[in-house]
């Protein structure tokens, strides 16, 4: 593949591209790099190559006359390459972008700006107006070279191994998982135990489910597109032992009771004080249950080998879910899963049930989104640390509909 700069500065860019993996490509024919300087096509003898704005302003322009005559000789050096212009102006690049270009198999003709940047004509030339940031350079050199490395980074036989493209940050929308290496321990700090063990099925849902959690804390943004382009289409399966039993004994209430109160105090953690977690009771979570099922709610509870782990309740009446929780043992088995389409198929009779849940509990939200459901613009209730002194961080129910297939 091959990559021409139209630059004001070759010299930087023959030398960022003479190092490291760029380089030995390079050495390989693995890739090639021209450059093409827009002074060798200034007709004075100062080889200008700006002007001053018309209209007035700050600042020179560059000339559409030498830079349009330099692109020239680099459509000569790569006929039928990709022209982009680096610019502000331009679309933020991302990671699909960098895909899209990799797989063109298409050379890239980069023309870089200065000064005040490029007279329009100049732009109208470019196939492609790219910027790698909401943020000002002194030039256009350094945003060629990021564009050049990351597509580059996708030629075959660039990188040892090709995996490591796509296995790396922003690929398919995601951040990449943490990384280790020797020693196991460093300074009392280990290397997870899971990748020491040779288990390449267990590391690699670990390293799945780690770079779908730092995405989620990290780029919400992300991982809310991450969620929307890949919903849930198989369901975990239900294991023999496994049961959803209709809350109806004292014994059974009792431990619908413990599991409440746990869920609530986990999802409270962030936004409510410690002191306010901590009473939380089952006696309070016992007596909400038992009000709820003389209002017309009905409790279940998931079982594991008769071990109370999950409860969820549903009203028919209405057609709402609440109350979805997972003791924290029986996390990551798919029991919320489970247990949200079990009740979300008890209310057969509601083409579109809702639930609600915290807007901060991001985790929940992405599931339920992978699931079908999706956020509405209502809010069932606010929890603000003016109106409730327990209240560390602002917060709200918010609720969702579901909108997936009623047959499914």
């Amino acid at each position: 593949m091959k990559f021409v700069f139209v630059t004001l500065f070759p010299e930087m860019i023959r030398s960022a591209c003479s190092w490291s993996i760029l380089g030995r490509a390079a050495q390989e024919g693995l890739l090639s790099v021209d450059c093409v300087d827009p002074r060798d096509y200034a007709t004075d003898r100062h080889r200008s190559v700006d002007d001053t704005t018309c209209g007035g302003g700050a600042g020179m322009v560059l000339k559409p006359q030498t830079y349009l005559a330099a692109l020239e000789r680099a459509r000569e050096l790569a006929p039928g390459a990709l022209v982009a212009a680096l610019t502000p102006v331009g679309e933020s690049l991302r990671q699909e972008r960098v895909c899209e270009l990799a797989r063109s198999g298409q050379d890239l003709i980069l023309l870089c700006g200065h000064y005040e940047g490029f007279d329009e004509r100049i732009l109208e030339e470019a196939d492609l107006r790219l910027s790698i940031g909401d943020f000002v350079l002194t030039g256009g050199e350094l945003p060629a070279l990021c564009i050049m490395d990351a597509v580059a980074r996708f030629i075959p036989g660039v990188l040892g191994k090709q995996v490591s493209a796509e296995e790396d940050s922003f690929h398919d929308s995601l951040l990449e998982y943490p990384q280790y290496t020797r020693p196991e321990v460093w300074e009392g700090r280990a290397v997870p135990q899971v990748l020491l063990g040779g288990d390449h099925q267990k590391i690699d849902a670990w390293r799945g489910e780690q770079s779908r959690e730092r995405t989620r804390l990290r780029r919400p943004e992300l991982y809310e597109k991450w969620c929307e382009t890949h919903p849930v289409t198989e369901l975990p399966k239900w294991k023999r032992g496994e049961n959803m039993r209709l809350v109806k004994t004292d014994e059974q209430f009792a431990a619908a009771a413990r599991i409440f109160v746990e869920g609530r105090r986990t999802t409270c953690a962030e936004n409510w004080t410690p002191e306010y977690c901590a009473s939380l009771n089952e006696e309070e979570y016992l007596l909400q249950l038992r009000q709820e099922k003389a209002a017309g709610w009905v409790c279940y509870l998931h079982t594991t080998k008769d071990v109370p782990d999950g409860i969820v309740s549903i009203n028919h009446k209405v057609g709402h879910i609440e109350h979805l929780f997972v003791t924290e043992k029986a996390r990551g088995r798919g029991i919320g899963m489970k247990m949200l389409d079990f009740a979300r198929r008890k209310l057969s009779e509601h083409e579109h049930p809702v639930l609600s849940v915290l807007n901060t509990n991001t985790r929940a939200i992405a599931l339920y989104t992978r699931m079908g459901w999706k956020l509405t613009s209502g809010t069932e209730l606010e929890f603000t640390p003016e109106q409730y002194p327990a209240v560390v961080k602002k917060c709200a129910l918010v609720w969702m509909r579901y909108e997936g297939s009623a047959q499914k």
